[in-house]
């Protein structure tokens, strides 16, 4: 047993290492690609604040703001759904499907399209949305405790809800705001400056280390309350405390870059096959999402004839693995 979990302790450790130094490379390679290449000695000067000709805008001002952007709000992305998925215990538990994004997307929509607000109140009004959401759906699920099955339920119940407001208010947007509602619904970098950038780091920096430092916890209660509380969890506060941490950071990510579809959904599972079983994959999930952010948005603006936004590349990666995932639970008798 002791040599067991050596292994699994090295191999958590050995798949973050190579997870960190792919997240370094590909943010490098970022920087450095694109219409302009730059070689990597201008980069470096321009991140150490030198101003290099050429490169100190293309670099400084457009590339390093969106990479820093995609970095964080992937990592939020990717350690809030895991958060999510570990602590329900299944794998649709995501912020995407349980209607915290749509709550998101709601309020934005109806802040663009309605009220003409400017960008930093959308995403003020886009972080309450979430937040109310996520405490309406808990609410609904709360009945001697939350089971996950039917806290997923009324969430994906409550998204739909919220869909048909944002269709509804999109089907009478005039074309300007259709075109701003839109490109936020899709999940975009495009605007990517260092004022949408810092708030999402800063809650990372607040609440990522509350997440982190209870992966313990919230591994404990994978094996029910009752087992998790005989080995000293306290199941309710630590519950309630991941909950608020985890859509506090979806709610600043969302509202930063629009809802970029399946990132905190693909994260865990990819992070729990790579970490193995055993290991916390909260960290690795984080770093995943960073991943898969990044690529995505370097994807979609030099790979294909036109830029797409990231929402898009990571919707095409996404939406077959829940088909697949639903399909499998079918089949296995499982339950959602």
């Amino acid at each position: 047993m002791a040599r067991g979990r050596v292994r699994r302790a090295l191999r958590r450790r050995t798949v973050t290492a190579v997870l960190a130094l792919l997240l370094a490379a590909t943010f490098t390679v970022y920087l450095m690609a694109g219409d302009t290449f730059y070689p990597f000695d201008d980069v470096f000067r321009v991140v150490l604040g030198e101003r290099v000709p050429g490169a100190s805008f293309t670099v400084g001002r457009l590339r390093l703001p969106r990479a820093v952007l995609a970095v964080a709000a992937g990592f939020s992305f990717g350690l809030a759904g895991v958060t999510f998925q570990t602590l329900l215990r299944n794998p649709l538990a995501s912020p995407d499907v349980i209607g915290i994004s749509s709550g998101a997307s709601a309020a934005a929509v109806l802040a663009i399209v309605t009220l003409s607000l400017d960008e930093t109140r959308v995403s003020a009004l886009a972080v309450a949305a979430a937040l109310a959401v996520a405490l309406l759906v808990y609410v609904l699920a709360f009945k001697d405790g939350v089971a996950g099955t039917r806290l997923i339920l009324i969430g994906i119940g409550i998204a739909a809800m919220l869909d048909s407001v944002i269709s509804y208010v999109l089907s009478q947007a005039a074309e300007w705001d259709l075109q701003e509602a839109t490109r936020w619904l899709t999940g975009s970098l495009n605007s990517a400056a260092w004022q949408e950038t810092l708030p999402v780091l800063a809650a990372l920096a607040v609440l990522g280390p509350v997440l982190l430092g209870r992966g313990r916890s919230l591994s404990a209660m994978q094996l029910g309350d009752d087992t998790a509380a005989a080995l000293g969890v306290r199941t309710e506060r630590t519950r309630i405390t991941v909950i608020v941490a985890a859509v506090g950071l979806i709610a600043v990510a969302t509202a930063a870059t629009g809802p970029i579809a399946f990132v905190a959904f693909l994260s865990g599972p990819i992070a729990a096959r790579l970490v193995g079983p055993g290991g916390s994959p909260l960290l690795p999930a984080g770093l995943v999402g960073s991943l898969l952010v990044l690529l995505a948005d370097f994807t979609g603006q030099h790979a294909f004839g036109t830029r797409l936004p990231v929402g898009v590349v990571t919707g095409v990666l996404g939406a077959p693995y829940l088909v697949y995932l639903i399909i499998r639970t079918n089949r296995t008798g499982g339950s959602l």
